[in-house]
């Protein structure tokens, strides 16, 4: 510590300046910065300590307890000693400046987990897929009316219904190279027709 409490200094009147904490924010609240000088060795230690306890982050609780103390130089006047003693009244400054800035940082890190939530294109993805199929199922259904009966049924059995090429030709009653010759004619013209390269 830099500064004693005790001996007393002495204003330049020559009369001893006060020695508790309370009489030391007493002079704080009239501007006196000595005062103020030989009150921060008396609090800080105690303000770090609630502040890091709330806060946990040893950078950010240096940083909050800082605050406090300029918060303490700041409010001076508004202390009152018959209310409390000085260190509890700057321990309380302590305590909600940490919890403001833990408040503050699960605001800020719900606000950038509901943006980045949001920003997800799923959604859009997903309706433009959707748009997309049955653009395309339209499509295959025009092309599969522009077929022949036969063919028509020879793809559908062997492309929708998952029936082999033999399968196919026992379900039509047809011989084998007639179903192939179907489906190969079949898949030209959808090919035509949809515009496949």
């Amino acid at each position: 510590m830099r500064d004693s409490v005790w001996p007393p200094r002495r204003h330049e009147r020559g009369e001893a300046c006060p020695a508790t904490a309370e009489q030391l924010m007493v002079e704080v609240a009239k501007g006196d910065q000595a005062a103020f000088e030989r009150l921060y060795p008396m609090v800080a230690g105690a303000v770090l300590g609630v502040v890091r306890r709330v806060v946990r982050d040893p950078a950010q609780s240096e940083e909050v307890a800082q605050e406090v103390l300029v918060q303490l130089w700041r409010t001076a006047p508004r202390y009152d000693p018959a209310k409390g003693s000085a260190l509890t009244w700057a321990l309380t400054l302590a305590h909600r400046r940490a919890v403001d800035r833990v408040r503050h940082a699960q605001a800020a890190a719900e606000r950038e987990d509901r943006v980045a939530a949001e920003s997800i294109d799923r959604d859009y993805d997903a309706v433009a897929e959707a748009v997309t199929a049955n653009l395309e199922r339209e499509q295959v259904r025009r092309c599969l009316g522009s077929l022949t009966t036969l063919q028509r049924e020879s793809v559908v059995l062997a492309y929708y219904g998952g029936h082999t090429y033999v399968e196919v030709a026992e379900l039509l009653s047809s011989p084998l190279g007639t179903v192939k010759t179907r489906l190969r004619d079949g898949l030209i013209r959808l090919r035509d027709c949809l515009g496949v390269a």
